[in-house]
C-alpha cells in the first residue's frame, strides 16, 4: 500500500473531472482525500443555480478545492454552452482595442464565476494568432500583434482577479502560429528563439508577475523543447517561465488526455509524471475521467516523482486556492456590457441590403474541440426572418436564389474562406444576387467579388450574433 502522505501529495497535483450535473460520490471522496480539484465542462452545467449547488457539494469534500472552468467569452463558454456567451471573446476585444473594456468584461466574467463557486478560470487565451488558419486558437486570441495581445492579456488578468478568481494565461509558450490542433496531434512551431521572443512570448512576459496561473501547451518548439511538448520541457517551464520571467504562480497543464501529451508520453499516467518532473504543478487530466484513472495517475506519480517535487507543486496550488478565498468579491456589472462590447467590435464593409426581411443562410460548419457544440449565428435575434442552415456541398446557388425570390440573401459563416465549397457558393450567389456576408470566425483577406457588404463580428458568441443582426437592420 502506498504511503498515505505521498498519496495525498500526489492527489494534490491533480484536477480530475466527471460527467453529469450531480457530483458522483467518488469525486467528493477524492477531494476529502487530498485531490486538488476538478475541471468543470459543459456536461456539468445546466444553469447557474444548479452549478452553484454542484460546486457547494464538491466543497463538502474539500472547502479549498480548485474548481476550474474554461470561460473565455465568445466561442468558448461553459456557463452559457446551451445558448452562447453573453460576452464577446478576445478577438472582438482586441478589435475594439480598449484595455479598460477588456478589464471590465473579464471582471464581469469573474463575477459570474464567483456566483457559481468557481475559483480558477482557464483563461485568458494570450496566444498571438499569427496563423490565419489556426484550427484551435483563432477568435480566442486578442489578435496577431504581440504588443496588442500583451496589453489586453494584462487587462484580462486584472479583470478576472479583481473578482477573486485566479486567472490562467494560456497556452505557454504560444499556440498562435500552429496549423494543427494539439487535441489531435503534437503541433510543431519550428522557429528560432529570436522569433519566439518577438512574436509569441511577449504576452506571457507581460503577465508573469500578476497571473495566478499559466497553462503549458502541448506544442513542440524544437529550439526550446527538443522533441517534446512544452508541457514536458524543463527548459520551457523551469528555465524560461520560472527563471527568466520570474513566474511564481501555478503552472497548469493543458488536458493530459490530449494527443499532444498522452500520445507523446505513452498514456496519461506517464504524461503526468513527465509534466511534474518538468516543472508543472497542477495537472488537468481531461474531460474523460473516472476514479480508476485518477488512482492510476496517482500511483504512477507516487512511484516516480520525488516527494519534494510533489510537496512544492501541491503547496503552490494550495496557496492559489487560499488567495481566491481571501480575494473573492461579487462586484456585479451592467447586464448590457457584453452587448455593448460586441457592437463596438462589428466591422461593416460596403452597404448591407436595405432593411427588410432577407433570406438568411447559415453555412453549417464544424466546431473546435476546445469550444464544443455551442449555438451560434443570427437565429436567436431574428423575428419573422426566414433562416436556412445549409451544407455547401449539397446546396446550389440556384436553389437559394429561387428560395429567396426577390429578397436579398445574408450568408452567415465561420471561417468561410477555409472551405472551397463555402467560397464557391458565396461567390456564385454574389455574382448574380444581392448578397451580404457575415463572417463570425477569424477574419481573412478573402472577399467575394460582387458582395454588397461584408460584416465581421470577430467571434460567434450570442452577443456577437445580436450585434451583427443590429448592424444589418434585422432588429
Amino acid at each position: 500500500m502506498s504511503d498515505p502522505g505521498l498519496r495525498r501529495l500526489a492527489l494534490g497535483t491533480l484536477l480530475a473531472a466527471f460527467r453529469g450535473e450531480i457530483a458522483p460520490d467518488w469525486a467528493v471522496a477524492l477531494l476529502a482525500e487530498g485531490l486538488a480539484g476538478h475541471t468543470l465542462f459543459g456536461t456539468n452545467v445546466a444553469d447557474p443555480a444548479q452549478l452553484a449547488r454542484l460546486t457547494a457539494r464538491l466543497r463538502e469534500g474539500r472547502p479549498d478545492a480548485v474548481l476550474a472552468v474554461d470561460e473565455e467569452g465568445g466561442d468558448v463558454t461553459r456557463l452559457a454552452h446551451r445558448t452562447g456567451s453573453p460576452f464577446p471573446g478576445n478577438a472582438a476585444l482586441g478589435a475594439v482595442d480598449d484595455e479598460e473594456l477588456t478589464r471590465q468584461v473579464y471582471a464581469a466574467i469573474g463575477s459570474d464565476l464567483v456566483a457559481v463557486g468557481v475559483n480558477l478560470d482557464l483563461a485568458p487565451t494570450v496566444d498571438v494568432n499569427t496563423a490565419d488558419d489556426n484550427p484551435v486558437i483563432g477568435t480566442r486570441s486578442f489578435g496577431a500583434d504581440p504588443l496588442l495581445v500583451a496589453r489586453h492579456a494584462v487587462a484580462a488578468v486584472e479583470g478576472l482577479q479583481s473578482a477573486g478568481v485566479a486567472a490562467c494565461a494560456k497556452h505557454f509558450p504560444g499556440h498562435g502560429a500552429t496549423v494543427a490542433d494539439s487535441h489531435l496531434s503534437l503541433p510543431t512551431v519550428d522557429v528560432g528563439l529570436d522569433v519566439l521572443r518577438a512574436r509569441d512570448l511577449p504576452p506571457f512576459a507581460a503577465v508573469a508577475s500578476s497571473a495566478q496561473a499559466v497553462m503549458s501547451a502541448h506544442i513542440r518548439v524544437p529550439v526550446l523543447t527538443g522533441d517534446d511538448p512544452a508541457t514536458f520541457s524543463r527548459a520551457a517551464l523551469r528555465t524560461l517561465l520560472r527563471r527568466e520571467y520570474g513566474f511564481r504562480g501555478v503552472i497548469v497543464t493543458d488536458a493530459l488526455e490530449m494527443a499532444g501529451a498522452a500520445a507523446s508520453a505513452g498514456g496519461i499516467p506517464r504524461a503526468a509524471v513527465r509534466a511534474l518532473t518538468a516543472g508543472a504543478d497542477l495537472l488537468c487530466i481531461g474531460a474523460r475521467v473516472d476514479a480508476a484513472l485518477v488512482e492510476a495517475v496517482m500511483a504512477e506519480i507516487v512511484a516516480e516523482v520525488p516527494a519534494s517535487r510533489l510537496a512544492e507543486a501541491s503547496a503552490r496550488t494550495a496557496e492559489m486556492a487560499s488567495w481566491t478565498s481571501k480575494h473573492r468579491t461579487s462586484p456585479g456589472y451592467d447586464g448590457e456590457l457584453g452587448l455593448i462590447a460586441a457592437r463596438r467590435a462589428v466591422r461593416v464593409e460596403g452597404s448591407p441590403a436595405a432593411p427588410g426581411a432577407p433570406l438568411v443562410v447559415q453555412l453549417v460548419s464544424g466546431h473546435s474541440i476546445a469550444a464544443g457544440h455551442v449555438p451560434w449565428g443570427l437565429a436567436p435575434h431574428l423575428d419573422g426572418v426566414e433562416q436556412l442552415e445549409v451544407v455547401t456541398d449539397t446546396t446550389s446557388a440556384a436553389e437559394l436564389i429561387a428560395r429567396a425570390g426577390g429578397r436579398p440573401i445574408v450568408v452567415v459563416g465561420r471561417h468561410a474562406h477555409r472551405q472551397a465549397g463555402s467560397r464557391a457558393l458565396i461567390e456564385q450567389l454574389a455574382a448574380v444576387h444581392a448578397v451580404t456576408v457575415v463572417e463570425m470566425g477569424w477574419p481573412s483577406s478573402w472577399r467575394p467579388a460582387g458582395a454588397r457588404a461584408f460584416v465581421i463580428t470577430h467571434g460567434a458568441g450570442l452577443v456577437n450574433g445580436r450585434a451583427a443582426a443590429e448592424a444589418l437592420g434585422l432588429r
